[in-house]
């Protein structure tokens, strides 16, 4: 199993890039990944090329699928959702530290 070191050139990888190289490093074509998870290998393709944001259930599909790498396709696939959707933004950095927080109070209040 690989081992992945957290630089900042792996953190900025766009989920496409995650997703190719996680194919590519177990000898996997487009069209084998594809057949094993029912997705159109073109649709695939798009997607590894940053064509096309995948959808939450082939997101699902894919993180079990590369199970070793679950959580970097997952945090590639919504880190990639909300950096594409705020930056045209202004305020799009102090937006997303806001964000941060919200987000941590809503974890922390909905365990109680």
């Amino acid at each position: 199993m690989p081992i992945f070191v957290k630089s900042k050139q792996s953190i900025l990888k766009t989920i496409g890039t995650i997703l190719r190289e996680l194919r590519e490093e177990k000898g996997l074509l487009l069209r084998e990944v594809g057949a094993k998870l029912s997705l159109d290998p073109t649709i695939l393709s798009k997607i590894e090329r940053d064509e096309r944001m995948p959808t939450k259930i082939q997101v699902k599909a894919l993180s079990d699928f590369y199970k070793d790498q679950k959580n970097d396709v997952i945090i590639a696939w919504l880190s990639d959702k909300l950096a594409y959707e705020v930056k045209d933004e202004d305020l799009a950095i102090e937006a997303m530290k806001v964000a941060e927080e919200k987000v941590k109070y809503i974890t922390k209040n909905k365990k109680q």
